[in-house]
C-alpha cells in the first residue's frame, strides 16, 4: 500500500471511526436515491456485481437481497467501515454471497478482489465526491465490468433547480466530511464513453439534488 493510500485510509478512518455506528440510521435522509440505482442493477445470473467505496455494506446487503443468484464484491480504503460492514453482513446472513475487501478505488486490481469471476456490474454511490483524485477512478471502474457490462454512478449533483440558499448549506455542511459535489462529473463521464465506444445514460435526479449516470460498454 502506498503512502499516499495509507494517508487516505487514516483520513477516512478518522472521519468513520465513530461515525459508522450511526452511518446507515443518519445517511437514509440524504444520500436518495441508492435503491433507484440497486433496483436497475438486475444481474445476469451466476454474475458478479462490484462495489467501489462500500462503506457499511448498506447496498451490498440490499443488492444480494434482491437479485438472489448473483454474487457481491465491494471494497473500501476505511479498516473502520469495512469492520462495520463485515458484522452487518454477517447478520444478515450473507457471509456466503458478499465479499468485501480494503482496497484504494484509484490503485485497486480487480484480480486480488474478484479472480476470475465475471463482472457485469460496477456501482459507485455516493464516493466519488469524497475522492480528491476521483478521475483516476472512473476508467477502472469501467475497465472492471465485463464486455456487455454496466457502470452505474450515483453522487451529489449541483441542486440546479434548488433555492440558492439551500445547495450554499448543503455544500458547506458536506464539506465538514470532506465531500465535494463533482460539478465536472457530466463531461468527465461523456469523454470515458465516447472514448470507450460506450452508451451514456445521465440524468439529473430530485431537482438537481443527485446525478445518476449509466455507461453500458459494447459486448
Amino acid at each position: 500500500m502506498s503512502s499516499a493510500t495509507q494517508d487516505a485510509a487514516r483520513h477516512m478512518d478518522g472521519i468513520y471511526k465513530y461515525q459508522r455506528y450511526i452511518y446507515n440510521a443518519t445517511r437514509k435522509y440524504y444520500l436518495l436515491g441508492r435503491d433507484r440505482l440497486l433496483d436497475e442493477l438486475q444481474p445476469d445470473d451466476g454474475s458478479t456485481v462490484l462495489e467501489i467505496g462500500c462503506g457499511t455494506g448498506r447496498n451490498l446487503i440490499h443488492a444480494a437481497r434482491r437479485c438472489a443468484n448473483a454474487r457481491f464484491v465491494g471494497f473500501d480504503i476505511s479498516q473502520e467501515m469495512l469492520e462495520t460492514a463485515r458484522t452487518y453482513i454477517a447478520r444478515a446472513g450473507l457471509s456466503d454471497r458478499i465479499d468485501v475487501y480494503q482496497a484504494d478505488a484509484t490503485a485497486f486490481d480487480l484480480s486480488d478482489l474478484c479472480c476470475d469471476m465475471r463482472v457485469g456490474r460496477v456501482f459507485i454511490s455516493y464516493t466519488l465526491s469524497m475522492i480528491p483524485a476521483w478521475r483516476q477512478v472512473l476508467p477502472r471502474a469501467l475497465e472492471a465490468a465485463g464486455p456487455g457490462g454496466r457502470l452505474y454512478i450515483l453522487d451529489f449533483g449541483q441542486q440546479e433547480a434548488c433555492p440558492r440558499w439551500f445547495k450554499a448549506v448543503l455544500f458547506a455542511w458536506l464539506r465538514q466530511f470532506s465531500v465535494h459535489p463533482r460539478a465536472e462529473l457530466e463531461p468527465e463521464l461523456t469523454k470515458l464513453a465516447s472514448d470507450s465506444g460506450a452508451a451514456l445514460e445521465f440524468r439529473h435526479l430530485y431537482r438537481g439534488y443527485a446525478d445518476f449516470a449509466v455507461i453500458t460498454k459494447p459486448a
